[in-house]
């Protein structure tokens, strides 16, 4: 059997970052996620997801994502179920996220610090040139 989910979308409000009574960092938040077609008025319109990370990936996606951050994730979808106050049963059909990828710059939203962390920490990158072109001749390459 397969349960995987792999989504594209924004995030709809900041991520919401709690540890259990275990210590165990937990992330929450949703994703508006674009459905490919438009409706009557010519309006495209969206799914809103759940989404939950756990451990270490939470407190870095928390970190460096933020509303209206543009996201890819990977997961499996989860159901689970509870018992509210007023004694009704409540399910809540979520995705468990696994990885994540950033897919914009942070200039693109201006609220996200992963590059400015990054290129401030590692001045031996060689790639670090601020956007500059490489010069690189045909004959040097292994291939």
């Amino acid at each position: 059997m397969i349960n995987r989910v792999v989504l594209t979308g924004r995030l709809t409000r900041d991520v919401e970052l709690r540890y259990t009574q275990g210590g165990a960092a937990v992330a929450t938040f949703n994703l508006a996620v674009d459905r490919r077609f438009t409706n009557q008025q010519g309006e495209r319109e969206a799914d809103f997801v759940s989404c939950v990370i756990w451990r270490k990936s939470a407190e870095n996606f928390a970190n460096f994502f933020h509303k209206g951050s543009l996201v890819g994730i990977e997961g499996r979808i989860q159901t689970r179920n509870y018992e509210n106050q007023q004694g009704q049963r409540v399910y809540a059909t979520e995705v468990i996220v696994e990885n994540f990828s950033f897919l914009e710059s942070k200039n693109s939203t201006g609220n996200g610090s992963y590059q400015n962390n990054r290129s401030q920490n590692n001045t031996s990158d060689p790639f670090a040139n601020n956007g500059d072109s490489i010069d690189i001749q045909d004959d040097s390459l292994p291939f």
